[in-house]
């Protein structure tokens, strides 16, 4: 289960041009491999997020740059953070997440939310549907997957997906961890307690750890389910460098790369944890101090530089000692 994640959330960097992006995303996954992560997370996404860029900036298919980065690394387990369950038929994700388990040798995760980009899903034609139609699909989709990874056939008549003794072989190489992403009390972390062995809070202060892990507990509790057998990570933006001035003068290089206006590189610094070693630190360290079990960490604004990749696993690994 992840201890200390990295994600890989961008895809446009300072003086790379189009044909080199893959290259350096290959130097960061085996950064983290060297700095001590335990896993390497890309976003499933097509997109560029609001607040880290727009819509026409890179973005590669998650599942086919999970495969490579398989060939190019040896230890990490491998995820995206998360799969957004409307951009693939629930059979298909099972077959995909089966083929990169056998391509880096038994390293694959399942991480799977309910989906929620919906221009994304409006100018790429998926079906965006209603707040319940996605996390009905969402259940359904574990439903099934879920056998499917086990080895066992599935046969389901739901609301939305429909599979007739759906078989999966051949069968994974390992026994596939399942990750839940978001911190939604009375659906998601439901779901969590029914069906995962990891949950993935993603946005929101790190004020409602405590009382997200409370519901988690009172959701176990009700199903029966032991708390104690389920990871509870959170995901923390950082910009970390050696000194506040380095770190300064990497965030104004990535805003130059994206063309944003003080305005919007002071926003940006105000989402992130910022500064020096000590800073960061300090900052992830009470992250874990509120009861987490990890963290996945992220350098939209300096990951590409694998230096400051390593700077990051020395501090994080300090702060979730």
């Amino acid at each position: 289960m992840t201890r200390l994640g990295y994600q890989i959330p961008n895809f446009t960097y300072p003086g790379v041009d189009n044909a080199d992006i893959f290259g350096n995303v290959v130097a960061q996954a085996k950064a983290a491999e060297a700095a001590g992560f335990d896993r390497v997370f890309v976003m499933d996404h097509f997109y560029q997020l609001p607040g880290i860029g727009t819509p026409d900036e890179p973005m590669y298919e998650c599942y086919s740059v999970l495969a490579a980065l398989a060939q190019h690394t040896e230890t990490v387990r491998l995820s995206a953070l998360v799969t957004g369950n409307t951009y693939r038929h629930p059979t298909l994700l099972a077959k995909t997440i089966t083929a990169l388990d056998h391509a880096s040798g038994g390293r694959a995760t399942l991480g799977i939310g309910a989906g929620w980009f919906e221009l994304e899903h409006n100018a790429l034609g998926y079906e965006f549907g209603t707040f319940t139609d996605r996390f009905e699909k969402l259940e359904e989709s574990l439903q099934i997957i879920i056998p499917m990874l086990r080895g066992e056939p599935i046969s389901l008549d739901g609301k939305h997906y429909q599979v007739d003794n759906a078989i999966n072989s051949p069968a994974p190489i390992s026994r596939i961890p399942i990750m839940i992403g978001g911190g939604g009390e009375k659906k998601t972390l439901r779901m969590v307690a029914q069906y995962a062995d990891e949950s993935n809070l993603a946005g929101g202060p790190i004020s409602e750890i405590p009382r997200k892990l409370e519901v988690l507990a009172e959701h176990c509790e009700r199903l029966g389910r032991d708390r104690s057998e389920i990871v509870m990570t959170k995901l923390q933006m950082v910009l970390v460098a050696p000194t506040m001035e380095e770190a300064e003068a990497d965030l104004a290089a990535v805003a130059g790369a994206k063309g944003w206006n003080d305005e919007i590189a002071e926003m940006v610094k105000g989402i992130l944890i910022f500064g020096d070693p000590d800073t960061v630190g300090e900052q992830l360290k009470a992250c874990m101090d509120l009861g987490v079990d990890g963290l996945t960490i992220n350098l939209p604004g300096n990951g590409h530089n694998p230096d400051r990749i390593g700077l990051l696993g020395e501090v994080a690994l300090a702060a979730t000692a």
